[in-house]
């Protein structure tokens, strides 16, 4: 028996709890995940896996062998990628789950920036709309656009801030009269993300903070589509301006209400990923450069708005002397 190969196949049905899934992302076939499954039981005497017509699940002895082979797969990949870089071979490939948000805006820079730097590094992207659809195991590292991160095992990096914005499409406003208050949004077609408050919304002016019951005409689970939405003119939704950027650059959507604060608007930008002591070397390297990245993304930007502050006073000053 080869039992690094057993090791491997064990560890990926488990991850998949699926015999057949398993064998398709191993491109086995089920004989062979089955067939190496109870030999593995076999040598250690013990049963691993509960299979039944309807279900797989691990027995307690499975699960902690489970626990120790993902482990020692951690260390094997590890010395791997040990010998890769002394050879001057960096490479490998990088499991990445991400919000779709972030997948469509600021991820493909980040990944093209990366292969820049080593182009043989290869990325497995799986896009969710809810992190509670994402399976710890299934990646090494997670982004994620939240206004409250979850209670998580994963180490949690912070990497940026976005706010929401209140928008409409030009299409919407000519037929329909913006909204001057925040109170005549109950007259309005509200479009909600399942990610966005559903219920009311919450402003804040010179008198305080008040909430604003809405009405929404569509819930939908996706931000992208609730964006698309509004572009066709179906209503006024609230979005992450990191997501709109480019709509509200060129004018197909409008920013309303900005006269008043939006409560509850920031989004924090995370990386998240197992703390395991044995971290692969291409995965530290991608999260030391993504970091990175963002830290002088965030120095840039506060030069830029001190430039452009110092600029505005001295030109107060010129009028003043005027």
């Amino acid at each position: 028996m080869n039992q690094l190969a057993a090791i491997r196949i064990f560890a990926k049905v488990a991850e998949c709890m699926n015999f057949a899934e398993a064998a398709k992302q191993l491109g086995i076939s089920s004989s062979v995940v089955t067939r190496s499954v109870a030999t593995l039981e076999q040598h250690l005497s013990v049963r691993l896996i509960n299979r039944t017509t309807r279900r797989v699940s691990l027995t307690p002895a499975g699960q902690l062998y489970w626990e120790h082979c993902g482990e020692l797969l951690r260390q094997l990949s590890a010395m791997d990628e040990c010998v890769a870089t002394t050879a001057h071979q960096s490479g490998g490939m990088l499991r990445i789950a991400s919000s779709s948000s972030y997948a469509t805006t600021d991820l493909p820079e980040v990944l093209a920036a990366y292969r820049l730097q080593e182009p043989r590094m290869q990325f497995d992207l799986t896009v969710f709309e809810n992190m509670a659809e994402v399976t710890v195991t299934n990646f090494d590292l997670c982004f994620s656009a939240e206004r409250r991160l979850r209670d998580s095992s994963l180490v949690c990096r912070q990497l940026a801030h976005t706010r929401d914005v209140i928008v409409a499409s030009p299409a919407y406003l000519s037929h329909r009269r913006a909204p001057r208050t925040p109170a005549e949004l109950s007259s309005h077609d509200v479009l909600v993300a399942s990610d966005s408050p559903s219920r009311y919304w919450e402003f804040r002016d010179q008198h305080g903070a008040h909430r604003v019951v809405v009405r929404p005409i569509l819930n939908m689970q996706s931000p992208l589509l609730v964006k698309r939405a509004v572009q066709a003119g179906l209503g006024i939704a609230r979005l992450p301006r990191s997501l709109i950027q480019s709509e509200l650059a060129d004018g197909t959507l409008r920013p309303l209400l900005t006269q008043v604060e939006l409560c509850g608007d920031e989004r924090t930008v995370w990386v998240l990923y197992s703390g395991q002591p044995h971290m692969a070397l291409a995965l530290r390297s991608f999260i030391d450069f993504v970091v990175e990245r963002y830290r002088q993304a965030a120095a840039e930007n506060k030069r830029e708005i001190v430039a452009t502050v110092g600029l505005a006073q001295h030109h107060f000053g010129n009028t003043e002397l005027l």
